[in-house]
């Protein structure tokens, strides 16, 4: 699968993807740290990557744009959690997560559960 982790969350996630046999690039990597929401997920969809981010904000933009690509994971990250357990979380529900990303999806991960949201939103 291809991954876009948006600045909101650390490099390191990007990096810990590859391993597992994922295609992942950090928006950093791009020289947009500084893009705007809308510029990072015109660039997920762009590139048919699936965007990993914290910002709630990809759910708005979803919703409004009443599409189904891209898939968006939202990370929620608990006070515990550090970035090594976010990305060992994202690795380990990825099979619970694949069907429903490939299809178009926002699937938000959090400390005990995972939901899964069809695209589009408003549909």
């Amino acid at each position: 699968m291809k991954f876009l982790v948006d600045n909101a969350l650390s490099p390191l996630i990007a990096e810990g993807l590859p391993s597992a046999g994922h295609n992942a690039i950090h928006i950093r990597d791009y020289s947009m740290q500084k893009a705007t929401d809308l510029q990072v997920f015109a660039r997920a969809a762009e590139e048919d990557r699936i965007l990993i981010s914290a910002n709630t904000d990809f759910g708005t933009l979803l919703a409004l744009r009443n599409e189904e690509k891209p898939s968006v994971i939202l990370l929620r990250r608990g006070p515990k959690r550090s970035r090594s357990s976010i990305a060992i979380a994202v690795l380990g529900a990825m099979p619970v997560m694949e069907e429903p990303l490939n299809e178009g999806s926002i699937i938000v991960v959090e400390e005990k559960r995972i939901r899964v949201r069809r695209l589009p939103l408003g549909g």
